[in-house]
């Protein structure tokens, strides 16, 4: 399976979509602020769009085909979410005709630090908020 992802990952980067190449042209070579991104890169079984691994961050770009997969792609955005990844999702036009408003939410998101992995219970942070006063 492994070796098979690969090769998906190749074949992927070989064939990128117009929406994917526009957006890799921004992402490439650390040029949004010095973030390293990485293109149809391999996660478990999955292999996101776009990761850049420092920021745990992963961004997806849906075509139409999205709309009617919808399920399987919450169950793989919620297996991304539980490894610690943030995942952005971007409609294909919307990379293709507003590129400066996508790349403007992934410059903001890698700016915040991300969410810790396994946050404390509501109630518990109250608790441990007013114990350390």
């Amino acid at each position: 399976m492994k070796r098979q992802n690969v090769d998906r990952a190749r074949e992927l980067r070989r064939a990128m979509t117009d929406a994917e190449q526009k957006l890799w042209y921004h992402l490439r070579n650390r040029q949004l602020c010095g973030h390293k991104f990485r293109r149809q890169h391999e996660i478990d079984q999955y292999i996101v769009d776009f990761a850049c691994t420092d920021a745990m961050l992963i961004i997806e770009l849906d075509g139409g085909q999205h709309a009617e997969q919808q399920e399987y792609d919450e169950r793989r955005t919620r297996h991304l979410e539980a490894k610690g990844y943030r995942v952005l999702r971007f409609w294909n036009n919307d990379a293709l005709t507003k590129i400066e408003s996508v790349l403007g939410v992934i410059l903001e998101t890698v700016a915040s630090p991300a969410p810790h992995p396994n946050p404390l219970p509501v109630g518990e942070r109250v608790r441990n908020a007013e114990s350390e006063e």
